[in-house]
């Protein structure tokens, strides 16, 4: 069984995900940015309990299909801008390539469902993540920078 979850954007959501799921007993087989493998099915009632939990985190259970591929959508570019080092590839020619879609077709889906780019979306995540690597892990500017593969520490 796979479930969805919405706004997991870092190694802390990752955390709270593996530690909500083990308080419920359940042991996951992957888990990533956006997406949680189980294995077999869960009950009904563990599964309300960990929607529960994990929103107080700021995360949610994806439900319908649309939902499902935004979510899709968004989780790839959250691992492209947290691996931008190891990809030698554009955004567009990574997801399409990921996801298995023509990227104009996505991005206007993706647009029209989030009132926002593909890119806007993606340079709000760099500005999470460069912020969390300034705060939390302590980096200075020119660290940030070159983990998050700008060319400038003005940007």
């Amino acid at each position: 069984m796979i479930l969805y979850i919405r706004n997991m954007a870092c190694e802390s959501c990752l955390l709270l995900v593996r530690e909500e799921l083990e308080k419920l007993g359940i042991r996951p087989v992957r888990i990533d940015l956006g997406e949680v493998e189980l294995k077999g099915l869960i009950s009904d009632e563990k599964k309300q309990n960990f929607a529960k939990a994990i929103q107080k985190g700021g995360l949610e259970l994806v439900n319908s299909a649309e939902e499902v591929l935004i979510d899709k959508i968004k989780g790839s570019i959250a691992e492209y801008v947290l691996n931008k080092g190891s990809i030698k590839q554009n955004l567009s020619d990574y997801l399409a390539e990921q996801l298995g879609m023509d990227y104009k077709q996505m991005a206007s889906y993706f647009s029209g469902l989030t009132s926002t780019t593909i890119e806007q979306y993606g340079i709000s995540l760099k500005i999470e993540k460069a912020k969390e690597l300034l705060t939390i892990e302590d980096k200075n500017l020119k660290e940030v920078a070159a983990l998050l593969d700008y060319k400038q520490v003005a940007h």
